[in-house]
């Protein structure tokens, strides 16, 4: 297995190249386009996308990257010999539009090596940021099959594009978090046996990197089941219409489609399919913690800390909020790492369907 060169992706975006084959395979409602790249004419077929989610451009970001890396080595360079990549950078570019008053201010950080990198501003971004809701969400929005024209045009451009390459061997969608204590990884449930291997070497990678795993039993809300520290399946639209119908909200269950990974395996054959989850500020781990942060596990308590930081922003000027929200211990966490999980994850992943 050819493993993917990490540190020079990253630096990808430095080199000065034209674009690469690309297609324009699509517009969003707002009329920007879709551009798709197809890369690699090798046996095993690697789907990548990000930006189902507004509030998420790390995925896009080192996608881009991705398509550049790719896109500078010949035909007979192993990763094109080995694979057929297809992959979208941005399914949402409205999306991102509607965010841009934060992402992209960026801040100077430093990374785990020591390193400058970039991150985003905690306080622009809860004063700025915009997520879509059910029946608006891409992730969730696929096509129910070939005549349902009411998802949105985003989704059934992504899924004409990744249809027509189908059976899949991998596919990953590239999501983010607001806040948490550190990352998360989802996987298809079908490969909890094989991926042992895979799970332990990225809670490995974490850790040397400095940061700690996010753990949580969800305890099969939305289709979340813990699998081990760090990692949990992955949902499905199955499970959020069974949340709603529990919920009596007939209404939001309905809007519930397939999401990207529902349409990989719609296409045959036995795919892995995954999803990360980095977060784009940092929690502190432990309950309290030693300025009294008030941070205590589970999904109720981080939804009331969300609402104290968003307090916050809105009440107090941005120097004072920024000043409070690092006494209570929230702290960006630089681009790059986010994009070096990302990337780890995939080369994780690739190994492990070489393997199987």
């Amino acid at each position: 297995m050819t493993k993917l060169p990490i540190e020079s992706i990253l630096q990808a975006e430095t080199l000065d190249l034209h674009r690469p084959p690309e297609e324009t395979i699509g517009e969003s409602r707002e009329g920007r386009p879709i551009e798709a790249f197809a890369l690699g004419r090798g046996p095993t077929t690697v789907s990548l996308i990000g930006g189902c989610h507004a509030d998420e451009p790390v995925g896009p970001a080192m996608l881009q990257r991705l398509v550049r890396f790719l896109s500078s080595h010949d035909p007979g360079h192993p990763l094109l010999a080995d694979y057929r990549w297809r992959i979208v950078p941005h399914v949402n570019p409205d999306g991102a539009m509607r965010n841009a008053g934060w992402s992209d201010q960026v801040q100077q950080s430093i990374d785990h090596l020591g390193e400058t990198d970039l991150s985003y501003d905690p306080v622009l971004y809860v004063q700025n940021v915009v997520r879509e809701l059910p029946g608006d969400d891409i992730e969730f929005g696929f096509p129910r099959d070939a005549e349902d024209r009411q998802a949105r045009p985003e989704n059934r451009a992504v899924a004409s594009f990744l249809s027509a390459e189908g059976p899949v061997d991998l596919h990953a969608s590239f999501h983010g978090m607001g806040f948490a204590p550190g990352p998360w990884f989802l996987i298809e449930s079908s490969w909890i046996g094989r991926t042992s291997a895979m799970r332990q070497a990225l809670r490995d990678r974490v850790r040397q990197m400095g940061y700690p795993l996010f753990d949580i039993d969800r305890q099969g809300e939305k289709g979340f089941f813990r699998i081990d520290e760090g990692f949990s399946t992955r949902p499905d639209s199955r499970a959020m219409v069974r949340h709603f119908l529990a919920l009596d909200d007939e209404e939001t269950a309905a809007k519930f489609r397939p999401s990207s990974m529902e349409l990989v395996q719609s296409l045959g054959g036995d795919p892995l399919t995954f999803v990360s989850e980095m977060p784009l500020f940092l929690l502190p781990q432990e309950p309290g913690g030693p300025t009294g942060s008030g941070f205590k596990a589970g999904t109720a308590a981080r939804r009331q800390l969300h609402d104290r930081l968003n307090r916050l922003a809105v009440a107090l000027p941005a120097d004072e909020a920024r000043a409070e929200m690092t006494r209570l211990e929230v702290r960006p966490m630089p681009i790059r790492d986010q994009m070096r999980l990302q990337l780890a994850f995939l080369n994780q992943a690739l190994g492990c369907i070489a393997a199987h």
